[in-house]
C-alpha cells in the first residue's frame, strides 16, 4: 500500500432537522440516518459512494427503539454491502469521535477503503406522538428525563443523582470554588460562552435554535428560562427535544482522488486520544478537574504536533457549562473565541449521543471555507468518556499510521486517590460539592451535598426544601458553600445535612 491508500480523509457530510407539523408524519430514527447519509453522498460528489462502502458505524440511539437493531435496516435502506457494520454499545456523546477514529485507523491499516458514520434522534417526534396518544399536547424540553429508571436504584440515585442534569452541576460548583470565582463570575463566564454558541447557531442553517441570546438572557431565571439544577437554567442545558440526523463519509485519499473529489474539499483525519472517568460518579478522585479529559485533550495536541494557538476552530463538548469551561482551561482557549462551530447542545441541538456527528459536519464545512486545523472534543456519560481528535486541511496531519488511541493507563497514573464511600454517616463534615434541584414551577425540590468526613470519606446528604436558610446559603452567592463546615445526621432512611 502507498501512503495515499492509507491516508484517511472526510469527503462528504450531511445533516438535517425534521420539523413536521404533524408528528405522525415525522421521520423516525432510521429515516433521519438514511436522509443524512444521502446528503453526505451528494456532498461527496454523488456517484455510488454508499453502495460501495466497506464499513457502516452507527451511533446508538434512544428514540424509536421499537425498530429493533437499526444497523441492518440502515444497510438495507442504503443498498450497501459493508463487510463491517456495527453500532456503539450505548448512546454516548463521545460515540461519533470514537467511530471516526476507528474508521481512520482501519483505513490506515488497509482493512477498509470507505466508511459511513451516521446517527439520528427523533426524541421530539417520539415524545409528541406519545403525548397525542395520551391526549396531552405537551412535550418535555429535556426528553431524556422520560427514560425509565432502574427498579433497584443505586446509592446516588436514591439521593436524586439520576440524569446528567443532576450530576454535572456537581462539577460546576466544585470548579467554581477551585478556580476562585464568585458565583456571579462563574455564571458570567457560562453566559458569555453560551451567548457565543447562540450566535454560531444563528449563522448555521443546520442548527435547531437559530436565535441569538445575550449572556444575561442565559443566566437570568425567567418563566421561559427556569432553574433546573443549581446553578443551571434551561438555556444552559442540552436540548434533547429535537429531531436531527447527521452522517459523514471517510475514505482513503487514493479513493477520493480516483473519484475526482477536488483537493480543496478534502479534510484529513488526524490522530485522536481517549480516556475515561469511572462509571460510578462517586468513585472519582475529584469534581473540580477531570484527569481523563486533560489526558485526552493534551495527548491529541501532542500526537498531531499542534499547540492550541495553532487551532483555527474548536468544538468543546457543551452538554453543560462545566465541560467546555474545564476543557478551555486545559488547552488555554480564550473565552472570547467561540468554543463551537455548530452552536452547542442547547442551540445547535442535543440529539443525545449524536451531537458530535453534527460537529464533524460543521467543522468540515468550516475548514473548507478557510483555516487549517480543527479540534473536536467529545464528552459522554456523566462527564465519563472523553475522546478528542484533530481534523485538518494539512495532509501532514493525517493519521497515516494507526496507533492505539486509548490512554487510560496514563490517566490512571495521574489520578489522585479516590475517597472511600460510606453510605451512612453522622457527624461533622465539609462540603465537597453540591447542587439544588428545582420543580418546574421554580420552587426548590431539595439540596444535595457531597460531603467529606474528617477522615476524608465521601458521602451524600440531603437538605429538604423546607430548610429555606440552608437552600439560600447554597444558592445566593454571598459565601462559598464548597469547603463549608456542617453536620450530617440520620433522618429516616436518609442522611441529612445542617450547616
Amino acid at each position: 500500500m502507498n501512503d495515499n491508500e492509507r491516508t484517511p480523509v472526510i469527503v462528504g457530510v450531511g445533516q438535517l432537522n425534521d420539523r413536521p407539523a404533524d408528528p405522525m408524519a415525522g421521520l423516525d430514527t432510521l429515516g433521519l440516518m438514511s436522509a443524512a447519509a444521502r446528503l453526505a453522498e451528494a456532498d461527496a460528489g454523488g456517484g455510488a459512494w454508499l453502495a460501495d462502502i466497506d464499513q457502516v458505524g452507527v451511533v446508538d440511539n434512544l428514540s424509536f427503539r421499537e425498530l429493533g437493531d437499526i444497523v441492518p435496516l440502515l444497510v438495507a435502506e442504503l443498498g450497501a454491502s459493508p463487510h463491517i457494520a456495527y453500532k456503539t454499545k450505548y448512546p454516548s456523546g463521545a460515540s461519533p469521535i470514537l467511530l471516526l477514529n476507528e474508521a481512520a485507523h482501519r483505513i490506515a491499516n488497509g482493512e477498509i477503503t470507505t466508511a459511513l458514520i451516521a446517527g439520528g434522534e427523533a426524541l421530539r417526534t417520539a415524545a409528541q406522538r406519545a403525548a397525542l396518544q395520551a391526549g396531552d399536547k405537551a412535550s418535555d424540553h429535556n426528553a431524556i428525563r422520560s427514560i425509565p429508571q432502574r427498579r433497584d436504584p443505586t446509592y446516588a440515585q436514591r439521593y436524586g443523582l439520576i440524569a446528567p442534569v443532576d450530576i454535572y452541576p456537581l462539577y460546576e460548583n466544585a470548579t467554581r470554588a477551585a478556580w476562585g470565582q464568585s458565583l456571579a463570575d462563574a455564571q458570567s463566564e457560562s453566559g458569555e460562552i453560551w451567548s457565543r454558541f447562540s450566535q454560531v447557531a444563528a449563522a448555521h442553517d443546520g442548527a435547531w435554535i437559530r436565535k441569538p441570546v445575550s449572556a444575561d438572557d442565559v443566566v437570568q431565571v425567567t418563566p421561559d428560562n427556569r432553574a433546573i439544577a443549581f446553578p443551571y437554567n434551561k438555556l444552559m442545558v442540552a436540548n434533547s427535544s429535537v429531531n436531527q440526523g447527521a452522517a459523514f463519509i471517510v475514505t482513503s485519499l487514493a479513493q477520493a482522488l480516483q473519484r475526482g473529489v477536488p483537493e480543496e474539499r478534502l479534510i484529513y483525519v488526524g490522530h485522536g486520544a481517549a480516556a475515561d472517568e469511572s462509571n460510578d460518579i462517586l468513585a472519582r478522585d475529584r469534581f473540580d478537574h477531570s484527569v481523563s479529559m486533560a489526558v485526552s485533550l493534551q495527548r491529541t495536541l501532542d500526537l498531531n504536533a499542534l499547540k492550541s494557538a495553532e487551532l483555527d476552530c474548536v468544538e468543546l463538548y457543551s452538554c453543560f457549562p462545566c465541560v467546555p469551561k474545564m476543557a478551555r482551561r486545559i488547552i488555554d482557549w480564550p473565552v472570547e473565541k467561540p468554543a463551537s462551530v455548530f452552536g452547542g447542545l442547547t442551540f445547535g441541538g442535543g440529539p443525545i449521543g449524536n451531537y458530535m456527528s453534527h460537529a464533524v459536519v460543521a467543522m468540515t464545512q468550516k475548514l473548507r471555507a478557510g483555516g487549517q486545523h480543527g479540534l473536536l472534543f467529545a464528552n459522554g456519560g456523566f462527564a465519563t468518556q472523553n475522546h478528542s481528535i484533530i481534523i485538518s486541511r494539512d495532509r501532514a496531519r493525517a493519521a497515516v499510521k494507526a496507533q492505539d488511541f486509548h490512554y487510560q493507563a496514563e490517566a490512571e497514573a495521574q489520578r489522585a486517590p479516590i475517597p472511600s464511600l460510606i453510605a451512612s454517616y453522622s457527624g461533622p463534615a465539609k462540603v465537597e460539592t453540591y447542587t439544588v434541584f428545582y420543580e418546574r414551577d421554580g420552587r426548590p425540590r431539595a439540596g444535595i451535598v457531597v460531603g467529606k468526613t474528617p477522615a476524608g470519606e465521601r458521602f451524600l446528604a440531603k437538605i429538604p426544601a423546607t430548610e429555606e436558610n440552608a437552600i439560600a446559603y447554597l444558592t445566593d452567592g454571598k459565601a462559598e458553600p464548597v469547603g463549608a463546615s456542617g453536620f450530617a445526621f440520620t433522618s429516616g432512611n436518609e442522611t441529612h445535612w445542617r450547616f
